[in-house]
């Protein structure tokens, strides 16, 4: 969820009454700018896999001060062309990702390559004494979780996860109120992301310069099914199950991650799912709407959902419904509701015998549960608007992740958060599948047989 895109303002409308607003400069609460580092100091990174995404964590990379990109490798050349333009040469180009990991100078790997590699890739790298960011989701497959998280314990090499949300100001303002107890007991939360056009359903523009001299499909297919050369698969690979989980890996995924951030919960025991292919139906084999509904032994149920076919409050969402007030969660704003809630049971007492609607309200506690004209004056809590201001969560999240490089120490979203955001996709795919409820196994961090 980019807080650098184009945003609305969304939330302003959601209540009426009074309402406060503040700002959230995000450069506050340790957030500080790191200051310039000595050439011993500086962090040399390699990406591996530079396509549209990764050309955005690049530059968040070089907006880092303390870091500089010395290598690159990915599958089609115009990419590469592109980060050495980007990093005005200081990017070496390599010709694949195990020639970056065998580079004793090289300190940290950035994964930005489709879903079906990233496993490999970071194993590979922390065995060979890399620190290691991987673009969301960590994982293509619930298993490939565990395998990541017994080889951090093996290497104690450090793995931070990019969902780069959890480290946005807004988020941690509503994790604050959360915790604070202002929303009362929470019970649901609604989270949606919705699109209307073909690049939000992943039907990128192909390069003119794209062909089988341009572009290495034998380097992109890896681990997947071998299949014929296809520029539609390699361009978009979003939208084909043999690279991708579809919508729930690559947008539920940041919605779990700040839902578990925000709650401190770890995994669904149950979910359930439905999901079908409406409108998108070429070049693409995965559903272009999908609704989930995720059931937390914390004591909340989440409600997902996606559309790619109408674009209505399209930007990523939360509803955080609590007994007291409720939050509404967008890119870089936050909105908190009180309930302000009272009783009314006009209706039904209004259907008695007269005497007995008479004494009902004559009881002095319900006349001041249920007449407001009856209690004596206060004033009603209204609305209050939380603004982030400053640089992009993703830098924030880079920020963090060379921090802990640095100092050694716990990364915001460490190998078990992303497995576990990853694997609430991967249920909520499987439940699609199957047309069942589908249960999460705690003892063993994987689907219940």
């Amino acid at each position: 969820m980019e807080s650098e895109i184009n945003r609305r303002a969304f939330l302003h409308t959601a209540a009426g009454g009074a309402g406060a607003a503040f700002v959230l400069n995000n450069s506050a609460e340790g957030l500080a700018e790191a200051g310039p580092a000595a050439p011993s100091d500086r962090i040399t990174v390699g990406v591996i896999g530079t396509g549209a995404r990764a050309q955005e964590l690049m530059q968040a990379v070089m907006d880092t001060p303390g870091t500089q990109i010395v290598a690159a490798c990915d599958a089609y050349k115009g990419r590469l062309t592109r980060t050495q333009e980007r990093t005005k040469g200081s990017a070496k180009i390599y010709k694949d990702h195990r020639e970056i990991l065998a580079d004793k100078g090289i300190d940290v790997v950035v994964v930005a390559t489709p879903d079906h590699w990233h496993k490999t890739m970071v194993v590979e790298a922390m065995q060979a004494g890399k620190d290691v960011y991987c673009e969301k989701p960590l994982t293509y497959t619930v298993q490939e979780g565990n395998e990541i998280i017994a080889a951090v314990k093996k290497t104690g090499r450090i793995l931070q996860v990019g969902s780069q949300g959890m480290s946005s100001m807004i988020q941690r303002k509503a994790k604050e109120i959360i915790a604070s107890g202002k929303l009362g007991q929470v019970t649901l939360l609604r989270a949606f992301y919705n699109r209307n056009t073909a690049s939000g359903a992943w039907i990128y523009p192909i390069p003119p310069d794209a062909t089988p001299q341009t572009v290495n499909w034998d380097m992109f297919l890896g681990p997947a099914p071998k299949r014929a050369f296809s520029l539609e698969r390699f361009f978009r690979w979003r939208c084909y199950a043999d690279y991708s989980g579809g919508i729930a890996t690559d947008l539920f995924v940041h919605l779990c991650t700040t839902i578990h951030f925000l709650m401190g919960a770890k995994m669904p025991g149950n979910v359930v799912a439905a999901g079908a292919l409406y409108r998108w139906k070429e070049s693409r084999d995965v559903p272009d709407t999908i609704n989930g509904i995720l059931e937390y032994p914390e004591g909340f149920t989440v409600s997902l959902s996606s559309t790619f076919n109408n674009q209505m409050s399209s930007e990523a969402s939360f509803q955080i419904l609590g007994t007291k007030g409720g939050l509404l969660l967008g890119f870089d704003e936050l909105t908190f509701i009180p309930e302000n809630a009272n009783e009314d049971n006009r209706w039904i007492v209004e259907s008695w015998p007269t005497a007995m609607e008479e004494a009902y309200y004559k009881d002095p506690k319900v006349k001041k549960e249920e007449v407001p004209a009856s209690r004596e004056p206060k004033v009603l809590g209204g609305t209050e608007t939380y603004r982030e201001e400053g640089v992009g969560a993703t830098v924030l999240h880079f920020r963090n992740f060379f921090r802990s490089v640095r100092e050694r120490t716990q990364p915001e979203q460490d190998a078990l958060a992303g497995h576990r955001a990853a694997s609430c996709a991967h249920l909520v795919n499987l439940s699609v599948k199957q047309k069942k409820a589908v249960q999460w196994d705690f003892s063993r961090e994987t689907v219940k047989a």
